[in-house]
């Protein structure tokens, strides 16, 4: 009879830590696909809005939020420019004025 109640519990403890982890899983997804929906409804209701707006003849409402703006990725700094700019003079494959040039051009001045 042991061996029975010893199986009966294990099986117990396993079905109750299953029924807890799918419990768990299903929260997770119940909060990403509401997010998820909510967005969605958020875009249907501007679309609406501003289809609304067009048929009555007003012009189109402003978004209420404006794209981010893009940063240009940052270039070389200027001593790595400089120091590439004195390599090419020195092999000759720059003047001194084509030097000076892009020298100037670089420094800004």
């Amino acid at each position: 009879m042991p061996g029975l109640l010893r199986g009966v519990a294990r099986t117990a403890v396993i079905a109750g830590t299953a029924s807890a982890v799918n419990g768990r899983v299903q929260r997770r997804q119940a909060e990403k696909f509401a997010s998820r929906d909510a967005q969605i409804y958020a875009d249907r209701a501007q679309a609406y809005e501003q289809q609304a707006y067009a048929q009555q003849g007003y012009p189109q409402q402003q978004q209420a939020y404006a794209p981010a703006p893009q940063q240009a990725a940052p270039g070389p700094d200027v001593y790595t420019q400089l120091k590439q700019l004195g390599e090419l003079k020195q092999q000759g494959i720059l003047t001194e004025e084509e030097f000076q040039a892009q020298k100037a051009r670089i420094l800004g001045g």
